[in-house]
């Protein structure tokens, strides 16, 4: 890589360490994408010049067209375009670096210093400051730890998406990774913004990113020994209504996923939730929930349901007594049954395909009822289905599982729930069979309220075509 350092300095009438909006822009003549010819070093300049509304805000422009331009603020934030802008409310002199790309070249970076002479408090003004360090009036900061009781304080779901879907911790399920005792204290003074991570030693990592901080490449995510900086600086980039903690200095917050900005989706005094990427796979997306070192939750007691025995049938043609939610399935009601022979010669049934790739590994059929299922009174679900031969069965499991949740717990059923499964065998291909799935052994629990039919198994990403009728728990 090809470096240049220049340094000059830029004297501004306020302000800072970085924080609200970095917005940035392209001129009609810059080729979007890894495109361009790459020029000479000699060649890779940059201006820097206060805005006139307010010199504690930068305005950023790269003197070579035509190439796909990065920045780093120095302050924790960055920015991609011939032009950007950069806020600094803190009084300080921080390094701007610019790195041209171009396809099949080096990447060539140059780097200046800008120098902010006063401090602009009033670029700080945004809540999310004071709520996430205490503000002003509180010098010592404040420290957050991992929401450790609660699902879903650490997890995973697609870069498209905006919730945590394929997996959820479970309540102190990291216990003995090295997660739950990190601490990271937000500092906000006059003269800057601080931030101190304490890991007590060990930091948890991701296992895809955990050589970025000296741990072992692998597929289970490792406890690392690592010891953080003394301090890194921190800032909240404004863009509308989106807001993002930027740490400096490679810095992190508790997981560690090789990225340094975290999304704030919702933060109060006490509590926070943040979304981030992941550096070795960019099609996730990863969710932390914190909460303020000392707080604790109030104990609210869940409104339970009442109890009551099932009576649920559907022969997906006719009116049903209840109405099925798919999920990552396609599911059709009413389908020309594919063989009408005994035992089921009806015209319509259900039609249940297993979607290949990622989304589809967990696919089902559900419904939540108003009530929890007295199982001392009813218990026995019964299910008629069709698995046609003509799927790869060395692929797609010949499986029916029908599972019954609490819904009260979300995305972590499953840690509770009772299932049965069925394995169909080869000689029962290309015709339908009747499946009896006996809850019976679970009679005193009352807990359930939720029904999960799967077929094809779960955890694998092939496809299948089933179908499905007379469904009866009554």
């Amino acid at each position: 890589m090809k470096i240049l350092n220049k340094n000059i300095s830029v004297s501004i009438g306020i302000l800072l360490v970085l924080v609200t909006s970095i917005f940035s822009s392209c001129k009609k003549d810059e080729t979007t994408g890894e495109l361009g010819v790459m020029p000479n070093a000699a060649d890779v300049q940059f201006s820097a010049t206060p805005t006139s509304a307010n010199p504690n805000i930068l305005d950023f422009k790269s003197q070579y067209k035509g190439i796909t331009a990065h920045w780093d603020f120095g302050n924790g934030a960055t920015a991609t375009g011939l032009e950007a802008k950069g806020s600094y409310p803190f009084a300080g002199t921080y390094t701007v670096t610019l790195t041209l790309i171009a396809a099949g070249s080096d990447p060539v970076k140059t780097t200046k210093t800008v120098t902010i002479a006063t401090t602009n408090a009033s670029m700080l003004s945004d809540e999310a400051y004071t709520l996430l360090s205490g503000g002003l009036s509180n010098p010592a900061g404040k420290t957050w730890v991992i929401d450790k009781t609660q699902p879903g304080h650490l997890g995973v779901g697609p870069i498209t998406g905006t919730t945590p879907e394929w997996y959820q911790a479970g309540p102190n399920e990291k216990a003995t990774n090295g997660f739950y005792d990190d601490e990271m204290t937000f500092t906000m003074t006059a003269a800057a913004l601080n931030y101190k991570y304490v890991n007590n030693g060990t930091t948890f990592a991701n296992a895809s990113n955990a050589p970025g901080i000296g741990g072992p490449a692998g597929s289970s995510d490792p406890t690392v020994n690592y010891t953080p900086p003394a301090t890194m600086s921190w800032n909240i980039i404004v863009d509308g209504s989106k807001k993002t903690i930027a740490i400096g200095g490679n810095g992190f917050i508790a997981y560690y996923l090789g990225v340094s900005q975290y999304q704030i989706l919702s933060i109060t005094a006490d509590e926070m939730w943040l979304r981030c990427l992941d550096k070795a796979n960019s099609g996730n997306a990863w969710y932390l929930k914190l909460i303020r070192k000392g707080f604790e939750r109030p104990i609210v007691p869940p409104v339970l349901k009442p109890i009551q025995a099932a009576n649920l049938t559907d022969d997906f043609q006719n009116a049903s007594s209840f109405t099925w939610t798919s999920e990552n399935v396609t599911y059709v009601r009413s389908y020309d049954n594919p063989s009408k022979f005994p035992i089921n010669t009806s015209a319509k049934v259900g039609y249940y395909e297993k979607l290949s790739g990622e989304a589809g590994q967990y696919g089902n059929l559900n419904v939540t009822m108003p009530y929890r299922f007295d199982l001392s009174t009813k218990n026995k679900i019964k299910l008629k289905v069709y698995f046609p031969g003509e799927n790869d069965f060395t692929k797609v499991k010949p499986t029916v599982a029908v599972k019954l949740q609490n819904s009260l717990l979300g995305g972590n059923a499953w840690q509770t729930q009772l299932e049965v499964v069925k394995t169909i065998t080869s000689a029962q291909y290309n015709k339908w069979i009747e499946l009896e799935f006996d809850f019976s052994p679970n009679a005193s629990q009352v807990l359930y309220d939720k029904i999960v039919v799967q077929l094809g198994g779960e955890g694998h990403q092939n496809p299948g075509i089933f179908y499905l009728d007379d469904f009866e728990f009554k």
